[in-house]
């Protein structure tokens, strides 16, 4: 079995981490756009499994962060929203990797 350095400190910097990415929607569309240079709704929308309804409010919550970039454009009279990680989006992500390695690693004694 592994030790563990189970305390208080450890169990608040689960606390500590990034809630804008750590919810489940959101850390789909961080980890998608992560492997790509910009996607559209309807790329996003297919990859992560989230509906219409839920992707929408999720990317604004993103760019309210500045972690992401909307941009708005028309192709053919259709309208096209395209997504992108901004270098905050980017750094934001990393720290949340290292984050989570950190701690989960103290956890588990590993």
């Amino acid at each position: 079995m592994p030790t563990s350095k189970l305390d208080k400190e450890n169990l608040q910097r689960i606390e500590d981490i990034d809630r804008n990415i750590h919810a489940p929607a959101r850390l789909k569309i961080m980890a998608c756009l992560a492997v790509v240079e910009k996607a559209d709704f309807i790329f996003l929308m297919r990859q992560t499994g989230l509906s219409r309804g839920n992707l929408s409010p999720n990317l604004r919550k993103l760019e309210e962060a500045d972690y992401i970039k909307i941009q708005k454009e028309f192709v053919d009279r259709i309208p096209r929203t395209i997504v992108q990680l901004t270098e905050n989006g980017r750094a934001a992500l990393e720290t949340y990797r290292e984050s989570m390695q950190s701690v989960l690693s103290e956890l588990l004694g590993k």
